[in-house]
């Protein structure tokens, strides 16, 4: 058990509980995955970047990333249905509260002129998208060895019913959002 799955646990669920005033323990929000994406549109010229940000997905998630592939066929963006256009790993578990401690402990903190995640990436739901301009702000990342340094989404996944429930689970747990 990671060190922020034992916050969670400890003062977390009582918090929440506490502030919201739910009757039953399955209503406590709790954090079901997350997710990591990396689109890649020039990919469809390049396949060598399509490894590349495979090879450096799985390093900073510690799980095999997928390969994605094209929907449909665009001529504007000279891209054919089923040509490769990105990666993403899906984590749960302890890989996903051990990335979630390390996005918000290490990473985070590493961004240029960091003030604070913006708190407008929720969708309604509880779920909440991160995007972040450099993948070289995780430490498996030598950032010697990149060749080009590519985007990534980052979407939390909760049980939360609102966006107010998901947002106070998240910053409990740590998350810095801006003031």
């Amino acid at each position: 058990m990671t060190r922020l799955e034992e916050m969670y646990k400890e003062k977390v669920v009582p918090e929440l509980t506490k502030e919201f005033g739910y009757k039953s323990t399955m209503q406590i929000p709790r954090i079901r995955s997350v997710h990591l994406n990396i689109g890649l549109g020039e990919a469809s010229q390049n396949h060598k970047l399509i490894e590349e940000a495979v090879d450096e997905l799985t390093r900073i998630s510690g799980q095999k990333a997928v390969v994605t592939k094209a929907k449909k066929s665009i001529a504007s963006f000279k891209l054919r249905e089923g040509q490769p256009i990105g990666c993403r790993v899906t984590l749960r578990g302890d890989r996903m509260w051990d990335f979630l401690e390390k996005l918000i402990n290490f990473s985070l903190p590493r961004v240029r002129d960091f003030r604070g995640v913006p708190d407008k990436g929720f969708d309604g739901r509880g779920n909440f998208t991160l995007g972040v301009r450099e993948h070289t702000i995780f430490p498996e990342i030598n950032v010697d060895q990149v060749e080009r340094v590519k985007g990534m989404n980052i979407t939390i996944v909760t049980s939360a019913t609102s966006d107010k429930e998901s947002k106070q689970l998240l910053s409990l747990l740590g998350m810095p959002y801006r003031k």
